[in-house]
């Protein structure tokens, strides 16, 4: 590492460390901790020159597993690893079809001086042993090659079949390490599967990996499905479901395949949202022409109604401490954004710009809310709790239903095709750079992202 970048990379790392001395104070000066995070998210966006080499996990014997062997499996985590990296925009790695293969008795003692003169400042080595066909270890490693010292060492044991989420678990080290942020690799998403001709669209049920991998459907699509949330433990997805005809908010059980209704009423309900301890949903329900935001605990019981104004409320989600909640309302006349406490008082607007705001979510780290913004043509903004900083992040014709990364930093959302009708699902991160589509085996909408599994 020269003299240059080795200043630049420290200097980085010394702001990353401030930036998380920030983060855990957030609960002490929430706006000026709040805003600082958002202008270094901005800032960071434009840096990605950090070089970072990962080299093929290597093997202490290829053996056979019930995925691949562990010499094609420690090919494929190096991959899935620089993908990962490559993919968030914050760094530029060298995957293993870059840099040269190691041996196993490398992996804890690096040859820097071979790294450092292919520039790389950060070295990610690993290894993959089996002792059985059923299961693997992975070692990940992180070195600063300038330095020429280790910075992080962990260990997994899983299914050979769930490898993946090996290399997603050593990618979220690496970045947290390097950037002092919660993670958001190891995460799963949840959508909506859209196959058919636009006028009979089937919309099913669909789970994914957070970077697009390992798709699952899991309704049959003989009923419309919208609007999915996983649960904070990731056992259970709430969801819109026209199973009898009518909207209503279905709990889908991902164990067992069982789903039950959240609440008994004949009136339409739709926007389910978990509040961030998963015992109580949000939603909307329209009664006679009117429409308002209710609540009601995970395990059943009597609604609370939370708005009472003319018009109509929408849901909205809770802030990351669960006292306050975001909702569009057009009891102004148009579609805004409104902010309340958890109980329903203290209600106030707090977007004012032209056009409409639609679903708004509130970020995990509480500093910002993404909206869809509707005038002309549909884009993804955020705007800060307090209705300041409004941003556009998107300009295509129709973006629309952002849900935010486990670390609030990326957003993603569904993009429709003018003419086709077709959705894709893609994400831009909150300074609105590194925009990309996430693969999907057909169309795909309605993306909500889960937290960092468990």
């Amino acid at each position: 590492m020269g003299p240059d970048v080795q200043n630049g990379y420290m200097k980085n790392l010394a702001r990353h460390i401030i930036r998380a001395a920030l983060l855990s104070a957030a609960a002490l000066v929430p706006a000026a901790a709040m805003a600082q995070q958002s202008e270094d998210i901005v800032a960071d966006a434009q840096q990605n020159d950090t070089i970072i080499a990962i080299p093929a996990f290597a093997t202490d014997a290829d053996r056979p597993t019930d995925a691949y062997s562990t010499a094609d499996l420690g090919r494929r985590i190096a991959a899935v690893i620089t993908a990962d990296l490559r993919n968030n925009g914050l760094f530029t790695p060298r995957g293993p079809d870059q840099v040269r293969s190691i041996g196993y008795n490398e992996v804890t003692a690096p040859q820097f001086p071979g790294w450092r003169n292919i520039n790389a400042e950060v070295l990610v080595q690993g290894f993959v042993r089996a002792a059985n066909p059923n299961e693997i270890t992975v070692g990940c490693y992180l070195y600063d090659v300038g330095l020429g010292s280790e910075l992080s060492r962990q260990g997994y044991v899983v299914p050979a079949r769930d490898w993946r989420r090996a290399a997603h678990k050593c990618s979220d080290i690496i970045y947290s390490r390097l950037t002092g942020e919660q993670p958001f690799f190891d995460s799963r998403i949840a959508y909506i599967a859209e196959s058919g001709p636009k006028n009979n669209r089937r919309k099913q049920l669909a789970v994914m990996d957070s970077d697009g991998a390992n798709h699952r459907i899991l309704t049959s699509g003989g009923a419309t499905a919208l609007t999915p949330r996983f649960s904070p433990n990731y056992q259970s997805i709430l969801y819109l479901s026209y199973v009898d005809g009518n909207p209503r908010i279905y709990i889908y059980d991902i164990g067992s395949g069982k789903q039950r209704l959240v609440t008994q009423s004949s009136n339409a309900t739709f926007a389910p949202r978990w509040s961030p301890d998963g015992r109580t949903i949000l939603y909307s329900m329209a009664v006679n022409g009117n429409t308002d935001v209710y609540k009601i605990s995970a395990d059943g019981g009597t609604p609370v109604r939370l708005t009472t104004a003319p018009g109509i409320d929408v849901g909205g989600s809770f802030s990351p401490d669960g006292r306050q909640i975001v909702f569009e309302s057009d009891r102004s006349g148009s579609q805004q954004i409104y902010v309340m406490n958890a109980d329903g008082s203290n209600q106030r607007r707090i977007s004012f710009g032209s056009g409409r705001y639609a679903t708004p979510e509130w970020s995990p780290r509480g500093d910002l809310i993404a909206f869809t913004k509707i005038a002309g043509n549909l884009r993804i903004g955020v705007i800060r709790p307090d209705g300041s900083g409004e941003r556009l992040l998107t300009d295509s014709w129709q973006d629309e239903a952002p849900t935010w990364a486990p670390n609030g930093r990326v957003i993603q959302f569904f993009r429709t095709a003018q003419g086709s009708g077709d959705a894709s699902i893609w994400q831009v991160d909150v300074a609105g750079a590194n925009e990309r589509k996430l693969p999907t085996p057909g169309s795909g909408s309605d993306p909500a992202w889960g937290p960092i599994r468990p």
